[in-house]
């Protein structure tokens, strides 16, 4: 059965959020405001927190960045994930990804139609791991920050969580580069 298992010791992460906006500031960045709240809430700590405008080469710069800060583990950004023009947050995004997560689009869909019925199509939230962070790219809007967070990405962040989670398998993520290196590789 799917739970926490208070035998297990609580893991915080060190998470970034990043908003993408051609409109917003900190001080009105509802959906940033709403994910920074709900990570703290959640015990984990809040690495950094950016707000970068619609376009792909500074959306990838920053990502790309968190990436190869070893101090992050999970970047959530917020915005450009829907239909127009300015929307290229996926196209900035996805090309980072060593592997896609396929089921968290499926599974955000899920969540969001019970919340907001068909509307729900018109997101193209993805999500994928690069170089062992995990990247999440959600909607602008607080409800679906709220809805990811609270519905997935709370469990799935949470190394007490029952039957398996994302933390769990953080120490493989980068196996293949490890095993690399034990055989004598200097890459």
């Amino acid at each position: 059965m799917a739970g926490i298992d208070e035998s297990r010791q609580f893991i915080p992460l060190k998470i970034a959020v990043l908003t993408v906006s051609d409109t917003r500031d900190l001080a009105d960045d509802k959906s940033g405001a709403t994910l920074v709240e709900r990570i703290e809430k959640a015990g984990h700590k809040v690495a950094d927190r950016r707000i970068v405008k619609d376009d792909v080469k500074k959306i990838r710069s920053r990502v790309k960045k968190w990436i190869a800060d070893k101090k992050i583990d999970v970047v959530i950004t917020t915005g450009g994930t829907g239909f127009t023009g300015r929307d290229v947050t996926p196209e900035a995004i996805e090309p980072l990804f060593e592997k896609r997560m396929d089921a968290f689009a499926a599974m955000f869909l899920l969540v969001s139609e019970r919340k907001i019925g068909t509307s729900a199509i018109q997101t193209r939230a993805t999500a994928g791991v690069a170089k062992a962070t995990y990247i999440f790219c959600l909607p602008g809007s607080p409800g679906a920050c709220k809805d990811a967070w609270d519905d997935i990405l709370v469990h799935q962040l949470d190394y007490r969580y029952r039957p398996c989670n994302f933390v769990e398998i953080m120490p493989r993520l980068d196996e293949h580069l490890r095993r690399a290196k034990a055989r004598g590789a200097t890459v």
